[in-house]
């Protein structure tokens, strides 16, 4: 007996290894899903630009970091006591001027040497609705709390992400023979859009992605993270309390498709060997000076040693 539909993930023509270094732009679910990179040692460089949700917004930072333009003071401004910037997300905001920019182009010179050695993009679009400031036209990837009569807000089409999408694509691919794009759409809906409009937006995002896949064929490919929430994780146990987010089951269970889809057996078998040495070195023993703790220490050390024998990207100095 079916009690759930399920969605068929065809094995992948790529494979995503720790010998990728792998770049993510997009959504709050790209930093769920960067999360679990990050977690599994992998060489990450999570939204260079903080969370981002419409396209226009993610095609802009790429461009920036293509062309490495860093910024100056005439991005910043002040707002309730913070400075912060149309083209980040607060997560960048800071009390003075100085430091705001500091933090900003710190990380933006460290992705811009990234992006030129990036194997894999992963990108994920949230909403197809954008806010564009009235005084100059620009589309922003974060309005931060400021009056609403300040944007006026519209919603991209298809043709216009495709045009925008192709031209920065091209650019892309021609400088980096070895990219591959890996699009996702979020599966988080856009409640404040509305219901019948946050349809519509994701359709626009999913119709625009296929187009972009004919268009570059071999070079992107469409992981199914809207239809896996959609479709097999429907049921309001799969969400956060706000009904709306993905849970922590849900992420781990897109996760584990998504694994399944990508990676191939002795990446996954690294990935294993990553999650043992990670619970052994946040284990907290009753009595650290203990002769079986040193030993527990010891042979953790060992097993790491020889982790770094046959992947010396991985690095577990943070734990």
């Amino acid at each position: 007996m079916r009690l759930f539909s399920h969605v068929e993930l065809p094995k992948s023509f790529i494979d995503i290894s720790y010998h990728d270094l792998i770049m993510m732009f997009g959504s709050c679910f790209a930093e769920n899903m960067g999360k679990k990179f990050i977690e599994h040692k992998f060489q990450v460089d999570l939204n260079p630009f903080g969370i981002i949700y419409n396209p226009e917004s993610i095609s802009l930072s790429i461009r920036r970091l293509m062309e490495n333009r860093l910024f100056d003071n005439n991005v910043i401004f002040p707002h309730e006591g913070q400075f912060h910037s149309f083209e980040h997300h607060s997560c960048f905001s800071e009390i003075s001027k100085e430091s705001c920019l500091q933090k900003i182009n710190e990380r933006f010179t460290l992705s811009a040497g990234n992006l030129q050695k990036t194997t894999k993009l992963f990108v994920t679009f949230g909403t197809a609705y954008v806010y564009r400031l009235k005084e100059t036209g620009q589309v922003v990837t974060n309005c931060h709390k400021l009056s609403a009569n300040l944007f006026v807000r519209e919603r991209l089409t298809i043709t216009q992400i495709v045009t925008n999408w192709e031209k920065l694509l091209t650019v892309l691919f021609d400088r980096n023979k070895k990219l591959v794009l890996i699009f996702t759409v979020s599966p988080v809906r856009y409640w404040q859009d509305g219901v019948h409009e946050n349809q519509v937006s994701k359709s626009i995002l999913l119709l625009a992605i296929e187009e972009l896949q004919a268009r570059f064929l071999n070079r992107i490919i469409y992981f199914p993270a809207y239809e896996l929430m959609m479709d097999e994780l429907r049921d309001y146990r799969f969400y956060a309390d706000d009904l709306i987010h993905p849970s922590d089951t849900a992420i781990q269970y897109i996760w584990e498709r998504f694994e399944e889809t990508y990676m191939n057996e002795q990446t996954r078998q690294l990935m294993h060997e990553v999650r043992r040495i990670s619970k052994a070195l946040n284990h907290r023993p009753l009595n650290p000076n203990s002769e079986s703790h040193k030993q527990f220490i010891a042979q953790t050390l060992i097993q790491i040693e020889r982790l770094n024998e046959k992947m010396p990207s991985i690095c577990f100095e943070n734990i």
